[in-house]
C-alpha cells in the first residue's frame, strides 16, 4: 500500500504547482520547525485563499514585490507534506500564485537513497513608469520616429522567470551524485542612449535574454576524508544582437540618419572544479579548492557604420573570438594545538588570462567620422592572497583574535603593474559580567604599489597625475565596538559603533581621502509571555574628497560627496484570547540624504541635495478559528518620496543637445489590504 501511495505522489507533483499559496502580509507558519520533535508521518499542510487589494499604481513599489498595479489581487498559497515509513517524503509549496512575484517548488525522493526537485519562480524588476519618448517600437530591436513624432509614455522594466530541475542519489555508503539544470529568460526592456557627435538621445532597449546553467558533481564523504569533483556550464544566449534608431536630431553629415548599438553578446563558461578536506589528526585539518574555467564570447561583428557616405576600410576579423581562461585555487589550514588555541593559516589564487587576439580597429565616431586604428586591449591578472590568524580563548570570558592578510595583485596591462596591500588586525571579547558583553576589533591596511604609468591603448590619453581609486597607494584605518547589555532579565540592548578613515597622500588627481561612521542601537523586550517588543535605530556617514583637473594637468577643482542614511524600526508581538488571536506590527522609517559640492574656483550654482524618504507601517492578525481554520487579516501602508537633481525638472527637451525621456524621481502612498484563509490538514 505504502508503494501505490508513494506513486500517486509521484505523479502528482506536476499538478502540486497549481495549489494556492499565502498571500502578501500572511503569517506562513509552514517553514517551523521542531528541532527535537520526532518526524511527522503521513501527509500534512496547508491551503491558503484570500484576497488583496492595492490602492495606487506605483512601478517602484512594484519592484520585487510583484504590486505595482492599483486593484484586487488573488491571495493565494499553499504546503504539502508527506512522509512514510518506507523512507519516501514528498515536500511541496506555492506562494504568492496571484502575483507577479510567484513561486513553486516540490521535491520528492526516498531518504538516504535519491531525491528530485522541481521550482518556478518569478521576479519583475520595475524600472520606471514615468519615461516618455517619441521613438516607436520599443521593446524591439528598432525604432523608428514616425512623421509628427509626439512624445509617448513607456514603461521601462523587465521580468526574470526560472525554471530549476534537479536531482540527487547514493551510489554506496560515501558517495553521492547531484545534478541540477537551471533555466533563467529575462524579457523586457531597460534604459540605454545613443549619440550623434554632440547629440545624445535616451533609448528603449529590449531585453530577450537567456541563460542555462548546468552542474553535475560527485562527492565522497567520510570520518576524515571529504572530496567533491564537479562541473559548471553556463551559456548566454540573447536574442537581440544590436538596437538601430532614427536619429532625432538634423544630421550633421551627409547619411548620419541611422544608429546601431551592438547588445550583450552570447558567451559562455565551462568550469571543472574539485575540492578536498582531510583531517590529518584530531587537532589539525587541512583543505583545499582547485578550479579551472574558460570563457569564450565569438558573436559575428556588426557593420562598423550604418552610413553607407563614409569609407571603412574591412574589418580585421568577423568577430571578436574572444576567450580567457581562469585559475581558482586555494589552500587552507586549521590546527588546535592546546583547548585553549587555534591557529589559521590560508593561500588563495585567483588567473585571468585574456587570449583574445589583439587586432587595429578603424574607430568611427557615432556614425559621422572616420578615426584613426585602435587595437584592443585584452586585460589579465593575478590575485595572491594570504592570511595568517590565530584565535585564543583566555581565563574567564576572554576571546583574543589577530590576524595578519596580504593582497597582492599583478595587472600588466594596466596603469599599475604590481600592488600589495597588508592589513594587520586584532579582535577582543569579553563578558565583564554577567549583564555585559563587550567585543572590540581594529584593523590597519596599507596598500602601495609600483610606479604609475600611461597605457598606450587608452586613447585619448589620461592625464599622468590622476591616480585610479583601487590602484592608488592607500592607506586605511577602521574599528568597531559593540556592547550587549541585559538591563533586566526582560530587557536587552545592544550599542555598536563603526569607524573607518582612509587616505591616497600620493595621488595628485583622483580619490584622496573618505571617513565613515556608524551607530547603532537595538533593543529587544519580552513585557510577558504573550508580548514581545523589539526596536532599532541606525545611522550612518559617509564623507569623501576628490581633486580633479579640467586642463589635463595640475588639480583646478575639488569635490566633497557627503552621505548620510538614517533608519528605525520597531516592531511589537502579542497573543491574546488564550493564544487564538496573534497580533503583529512592524513600523520602520528610512531618510537619506547626498550632498555634492564642487569648487571650480568660479561663481557658479551648487548642486542641489539628493534626498530619499521612505516610511512603512505593516499590521497583521491571525485569529485562530479551530484547529484546521485560522483567518489571517494583513494591512500594509508604504510612503515614498525622493528629490534628484538629475531627474527633477529635466524634461525631455531641456537639455538641448539631449532628447532625454524626462523621468521624474519616484514619488508614491500605497495602501495594501488582505484577506487570507488557511486549511490546515
Amino acid at each position: 500500500m505504502n508503494n501505490n501511495r508513494s506513486l500517486i505522489w509521484l505523479g502528482t507533483l506536476g499538478a502540486l504547482s497549481a495549489m494556492p499559496a499565502h498571500a502578501a502580509g500572511a503569517v506562513d507558519t509552514s517553514q517551523w520547525k521542531c528541532e527535537t520533535c520526532p518526524f511527522e508521518k503521513g501527509a500534512s499542510g496547508t491551503l491558503d485563499v484570500g484576497a488583496g487589494v492595492v490602492s495606487e499604481s506605483a512601478a517602484k513599489f512594484g519592484d520585487f514585490t510583484g504590486l505595482k498595479r492599483k486593484g484586487g489581487y488573488l491571495a493565494a498559497g499553499g504546503t504539502l507534506r508527506d512522509r512514510e515509513d518506507s523512507g519516501f517524503f514528498v515536500n511541496a509549496r506555492a506562494a504568492d500564485l496571484g502575483l507577479d512575484v510567484r513561486s513553486l517548488s516540490a521535491e520528492a525522493g526516498m531518504e538516504g537513497l535519491f531525491g528530485v526537485r522541481l521550482g518556478y519562480a518569478e521576479l519583475p524588476h520595475e524600472l520606471s513608469d514615468s519615461a516618455r519618448t517619441p521613438f516607436i517600437g520599443n521593446g524591439g530591436s528598432t525604432l523608428t520616429l514616425p512623421p509628427g513624432a509626439t512624445l509617448q509614455p513607456v514603461d521601462l522594466g523587465f521580468k526574470r522567470k526560472r525554471l530549476d530541475v534537479g536531482a540527487s542519489w547514493n551510489s554506496g555508503d560515501n558517495w553521492t551524485q547531484r545534478l541540477s539544470v537551471r533555466h533563467d529568460t529575462r524579457d523586457g526592456t531597460q534604459r540605454t542612449a545613443g549619440s550623434f557627435f554632440a547629440n545624445s538621445a535616451q533609448l528603449v532597449a529590449p531585453v530577450h535574454q537567456v541563460t542555462d546553467q548546468v552542474e553535475a558533481s560527485t562527492s565522497f564523504v567520510s570520518r576524515r576524508l571529504q572530496v567533491k569533483l564537479a562541473y559548471n556550464l553556463s551559456l548566454f544566449r540573447n536574442d537581440d544582437a544590436s538596437l538601430t534608431w532614427r536619429n532625432p536630431f538634423a544630421p550633421v553629415v551627409a547619411g548620419s540618419t541611422t544608429g546601431q548599438l551592438a547588445l550583450a553578446p552570447d558567451n559562455q563558461f565551462h568550469q571543472l572544479s574539485a575540492s578536498v578536506g582531510y583531517e590529518i589528526s584530531p587537532t589539525l585539518r587541512a583543505s583545499g579548492e582547485f578550479a579551472l574555467g574558460r570563457m569564450t564570447q565569438d558573436a559575428a561583428y556588426l557593420a562598423s557604420t550604418t552610413n553607407a557616405s563614409l569609407s571603412v576600410p574591412a574589418l580585421p576579423a568577423s568577430s571578436l573570438q574572444g576567450r580567457a581562461n581562469t585559475l581558482n585555487a586555494s589552500l587552507r589550514l586549521s590546527a588546535a594545538p592546546t583547548d585553549r588555541l587555534r591557529l589559521n593559516a590560508s593561500y588563495a589564487r585567483d588567473e585571468r588570462n585574456n587570449e583574445t587576439p589583439a587586432n587595429a580597429y578603424t574607430q568611427v565616431s557615432t556614425d559621422m567620422f572616420v578615426g584613426s586604428p585602435l587595437s584592443n586591449p585584452a586585460y589579465s591578472f593575478t590575485q595572491d592572497r594570504f592570511k595568517l590568524g590565530a584565535d585564543y580563548r583566555g581565563p574567564g570570558s576572554l576571546k583574543v583574535s589577530a590576524g595578519l592578510d596580504q593582497d597582492d595583485r599583478q595587472r600588466p596591462q594596466q596603469e599599475v603593474g604590481t600592488t600589495r596591500e597588508t592589513t594587520l588586525w586584532g579582535r577582543v571579547a569579553a563578558r565583564p559580567s554577567p549583564q555585559v558583553s563587550l567585543a572590540l576589533k581594529l584593523a590597519h591596511a596599507e596598500r602601495s604599489g609600483t610606479e604609475y604609468r600611461t597605457v598606450a591603448t587608452i586613447d585619448p590619453a589620461e592625464n599622468p597625475l590622476l591616480r585610479k581609486y583601487n590602484m592608488a597607494d592607500r592607506r586605511r584605518d577602521s574599528g568597531g565596538l559593540r556592547a550587549d547589555l541585559a538591563v533586566t532579565d526582560e530587557a536587552n540592548l545592544g550599542l555598536s559603533v563603526d569607524a573607518s578613515s582612509e587616505s591616497y597622500a600620493r595621488s595628485a588627481v583622483g580619490l584622496v581621502g573618505g571617513d565613515t561612521i556608524s551607530i547603532g542601537v537595538d533593543l529587544s523586550v519580552t513585557v510577558s509571555d504573550q508580548t514581545q517588543l523589539h526596536a532599532f535605530a541606525q545611522g550612518e556617514r559617509i564623507r569623501s574628497q576628490q581633486r580633479g583637473s579640467q586642463q589635463v594637468g595640475q588639480p583646478d577643482w575639488w569635490g566633497l560627496n557627503h552621505d548620510a542614511t538614517d533608519v528605525v524600526g520597531v516592531g511589537i508581538k502579542h497573543l491574546t484570547l488564550k493564544g487564538r488571536l496573534e497580533i503583529g506590527g512592524d513600523l520602520g522609517l528610512s531618510n537619506t540624504r547626498s550632498d555634492v559640492t564642487v569648487d571650480t574656483g568660479a561663481a557658479s550654482p551648487g548642486f542641489k541635495s539628493a534626498t530619499t524618504t521612505l516610511g512603512s507601517l505593516r499590521v497583521r492578525a491571525t485569529y485562530r478559528l479551530n484547529d484546521k481554520l485560522s483567518l489571517t487579516g494583513s494591512y500594509w501602508h508604504e510612503r515614498y518620496r525622493s528629490q534628484d537633481w538629475r531627474l527633477d525638472g529635466v524634461s525631455p527637451d531641456t537639455v538641448p543637445n539631449l532628447l532625454a525621456f524626462g523621468e521624474q524621481t519616484p514619488q508614491y502612498q500605497v495602501n495594501v489590504l488582505s484577506l487570507v484563509l488557511r486549511y490546515s490538514f
